[in-house]
């Protein structure tokens, strides 16, 4: 037999004393009268004290005492055949990038490691329940997962997450805890304040104060092939120092600059070079290895077909034509373009012209500015001549006509007479045609961007008909659900992504291991945070449903001695 929660033995307390209540009894003397209506003033107290006396009611006395113990085993959580209560520990354990950083051949992951199985030592427990902070929450191991597995699980663990903020981890270990008020554990290395833990959360970082060299920032653009690489260094150290940045690709290629920096200063390092593989860019290494190593995929502009229909307006024809042609990468075509201008008449993706009657206006224009073809699209001092107002979603107005609409299959009308306004002569016209024009590369399927921060949501586009999903470095794979222009939550842990349709590798984006918090390691250190005292009574709880067969017990014994009682009345 095994005891869940042994206090409750303490109801046998109960048992002396029904026992010695059926010692005590009080003697009542008699009193005779000759009828009822003479005893006018009856004295209820007893003439004699109460003394022991041996009792004939041993069978109740044994029921009930039966009862009692049947009721203490309820409370004990007694169990027959089965192993003693199990000892549930959460751990909830920071992911964030930081962790990774290392000094003397051992990392803050490793540590943690270390501290959660002291912890599980400590606490005799059981099952585990481990829970990875980041910006969402991942559980690790569990729930109430065997120990054996939970730490098998904790070793392969790898730390990828950028800063971030643990409450939803916290929040998730509450929910996962058994017991009300069950105290948490929360290992990690960051400075997180006393203030921001919740009460039942005890808080202990295992990080240590380091120097740190890191990129904070990379791009890459790729024109006539030639990549013109630029990259953001900070010096997150103690005392001024030069590093070398270096810039490989494939064919030998290789540059280095040398780059002082002083304490919490950042550097601009630029460079060229003819090709069209990936950059390897590198710092050398120190305690966070993973924010000096960059591999920057090749970043050209997609080219882009596009068409002028017939039938627009030549003042229209000629000033768009002119935007246009100083894009790069952009081809005038006579079919199959993928984008196409027109009047309003056609069939064109964008629609160009007024008709009915025309009425010039000059402000203020009202505008959705998060939509992206009005991005930086400024247009004080802009003549606008408009006439009936389109269909579609509005985008742009000026009170109650309708400049700039969107219909719910993407085609854009702009309604605009050109040659009597003056916005093709303002710095807003090649600003909304680039944003045209951006929007129609954007819409290609793959990625159209092929280098991110980890943290940040990645965009993709998708078609029907086929099956689309993400591969991860580590050969982990996630569906893509949606079709057309999607976002995905940001993607862990950094790496090449790619993107993979009816199985077959379509296009690859790099995420990069970029995060200046967690860059930083000069303001990790050890601390420890107490968890509240819990509520004794909040103790009583256990993880584990009770044994209702000693409550069934305690009935049939008491509808016994009552049955017994009533028969020997009767």
């Amino acid at each position: 037999m095994s005891l869940g929660f042994p206090l409750g033995l303490l109801a046998l307390l109960a048992v002396p004393a029904v026992i010695a209540a059926y010692f005590l009894r009080r003697k009542q003397p008699p009193r005779l009268v000759s009828a009822l209506f003479l005893w006018r003033t009856p004295d209820q107290r007893a003439e004699a004290g109460p003394r022991f006396e041996r009792f004939s009611r041993e069978t109740s006395l044994v029921l009930e005492t039966l009862a009692l113990i049947a009721a203490a085993l309820f409370l004990a959580d007694a169990r027959c055949g089965e192993t003693a209560k199990r000892t549930h520990v959460v751990v909830v354990i920071d992911g964030s990038l930081s962790m990774l950083a290392t000094k003397d051949g051992r990392s803050a992951a490793d540590a943690a490691r270390d501290a959660v199985a002291a912890l599980v030592k400590d606490e005799g427990a059981s099952v585990l329940t481990l829970i990875e902070t980041g910006t969402k929450p991942r559980l690790l191991a569990g729930p109430q997962l065997d120990v054996a597995r939970a730490t098998a699980a904790l070793e392969a663990w790898r730390p990828s997450q950028p800063s971030h903020d643990p409450t939803p981890a916290f929040a998730l270990a509450r929910e996962l805890t058994t017991v009300p008020k069950q105290r948490v554990h929360f290992i990690t290395d960051g400075p997180i304040r006393e203030l921001t833990l919740p009460p039942e959360v005890q808080g202990r970082s295992v990080g240590r104060q380091l120097e740190n060299v890191a990129f904070l920032s990379a791009q890459r653009r790729d024109e006539g092939g030639v990549a013109t690489v630029t990259v953001r260094v900070a010096g997150l150290v103690n005392s001024a120092r030069t590093v070398p940045v270096r810039f490989s690709a494939k064919g030998g290629l290789e540059q280095s600059q040398q780059v002082a920096l002083t304490p919490g200063s950042t550097a601009l390092v630029r460079v060229g070079m003819k090709t069209e593989d990936s950059i390897e860019v590198s710092l050398p290494d120190d305690a966070l290895m993973e924010d000096g190593r960059l591999s920057l995929l090749p970043s050209p502009t997609p080219s882009l077909e596009l068409s002028l229909l017939d039938g627009l307006d030549p003042s229209a024809q000629t000033t768009i034509a002119r935007a246009l042609r100083v894009m790069g990468n952009v081809t005038f075509v006579t079919k199959g373009a993928a984008l196409t201008i027109g009047a309003p008449s056609t069939q064109a993706r964008v629609r160009v012209g007024a008709t009915g009657d025309l009425k010039s206006f000059v402000g203020p224009f009202f505008a959705q500015k998060s939509h992206a073809l009005l991005d930086d699209v400024q247009l004080g001092g802009v003549v606008w001549t408009a006439g009936e107002n389109p269909p579609g979603q509005p985008l742009l107005s000026a009170g109650a006509a309708v400049l700039m609409s969107e219909d719910d299959d993407g085609v854009v009308h702009l309604n605009l007479d050109v040659s009597r306004s003056n916005i093709q002569r303002s710095v807003a016209w090649p600003v909304l045609w680039g944003n045209v024009v951006r929007r129609a590369r954007n819409a290609h399927e793959g990625f159209p961007r092929r280098l991110v921060h980890i943290g940040e949501d990645v965009p993709v586009v998708t078609s029907a008909g086929a099956s689309w999903a993400l591969q991860g470095p580590e050969g982990s794979s996630r569906p893509v659900l949606g079709v057309g222009a999607l976002t995905v939550p940001p993607l862990s842990p950094p790496g090449a992504w790619t993107l993979l349709r009816d199985g077959k590798v379509f296009d690859t984006v790099e995420v990069l291991a970029l995060d200046a918090h967690e860059s930083d390691l000069r303001t990790r250190g050890a601390w420890s945070v107490d968890a509240a005292k819990t509520d004794a009574l909040a103790t009583l709880a256990t993880d584990r449903p009770r044994a209702w067969a000693w409550v069934l017990a305690v009935l049939v014994l008491m509808l016994a001695d009552f049955w017994l009682t009533a028969r020997r009345r009767a």
